[in-house]
């Protein structure tokens, strides 16, 4: 049977709320604990987050490994510092907010059985969400994985739910930490652009995500989308996204005004319409701008073309 060490590896920066969720699902995981590792890796928390990892490492029946990334702002630095700290030849990443469902690991150690494949990506699906705007999300399926698979320049995975062998690592690098948005897509395309081996998508290896809960995290969201993808252009050469011209803009506003509104208003009046088919284009007008501003916005910083390596050089 094949059973590889894993070492997971999760970057946490202000995790008080969300570890006592977290450390019960990654107790819950069908593997043979024997066989996995992890690594939960503090990136300079304010709250409880230390106290939290010593005590569940302490008292919980699997192998927890606290550390800690003090140096550099950084999801990915933190996750690096996980990397160089890891003993197993499969390295799994989800983050402090996401909920691994029990086959999780089972079902995305699976296709490393292929010793062709370097990269499997789990899906991501969203935690059952009340308010209008996660409704809107859930029917849009953001998170899922269908999205970056399906990337026009070259499929990647979320690093919400992803697992990578050792060696990919040792060959092209890890993370770029400096880097604060598209680390992701930088490090499956790069291993994918040397041939160190494919990326497989494991469909029933699922973490659960929370949709956005308000217009600021909406906002503050697509504008991280839109840097990702300023920020792959420069490395990768990835094409801009078109923005939205004004006439397109108000050409969607009237359109929903006197078209869609009336007409999904009616709708909801007889039971086949609800506020998420109402407001879903003026919700979607606000993060393609809002993907837009981010993308218009930013600018690489020379810092985040650096690429760290296990043996720490340059």
């Amino acid at each position: 049977m094949f059973l590889p060490k894993i070492s997971v590896i999760v970057p946490i920066y202000n995790g008080e709320a969300d570890l006592p969720e977290l450390i019960p699902n990654l107790v819950d995981q069908t593997y043979p604990r024997e066989k996995v590792e992890y690594l939960l890796v503090d990136n300079n928390s304010r709250d409880r987050t230390t106290t939290l990892l010593q005590s569940a490492a302490e008292n919980s029946p699997i192998t927890i490994r606290p550390l800690s990334e003090t140096k550099i702002q950084s999801s990915y630095a933190a996750r690096n510092a996980g990397i160089r700290a890891a003993t197993g030849e499969i390295l799994a990443f989800t983050d402090a907010d996401c909920r691994p469902q029990p086959g999780w690991l089972e079902s995305l150690i699976a296709p490393f059985v292929n010793p062709d494949v370097a990269i499997v990506a789990g899906e991501i699906v969203a935690l059952h969400g009340t308010t209008l705007l996660e409704q809107h999300a859930d029917r849009q399926d953001t998170l899922s994985q269908k999205h970056t698979l399906a990337h026009p320049f070259c499929p990647y995975g979320q690093t919400a739910n992803l697992a990578i062998r050792r060696e990919a690592f040792e060959k092209i690098g890890l993370f770029r930490p400096y880097l604060t948005t598209g680390g992701d897509a930088d490090i499956c395309w790069r291993i994918v652009q040397q041939s160190i081996g494919r990326l497989e998508f494991a469909p029933e290896a699922i973490v659960k995500h929370r949709h956005r809960r308000t217009l600021k995290e909406l906002e503050s969201q697509w504008r991280r989308y839109g840097r990702s993808n300023r920020y792959l252009h420069e490395l990768h050469g990835v094409e801009l996204m078109r923005d939205m011209q004004s006439s397109e803009y108000f050409y969607r506003i009237g359109r929903w005004v006197f078209k869609e509104l009336p007409r999904d208003t009616i709708k909801a009046f007889v039971g086949k319409a609800s506020l998420v088919d109402i407001l879903g284009t003026p919700i979607g007008l606000f993060t393609a701008k809002a993907r837009a501003r981010g993308q218009r916005d930013a600018r690489l910083p020379e810092n985040a073309k650096t690429i760290e390596w296990l043996d720490s050089k340059q």
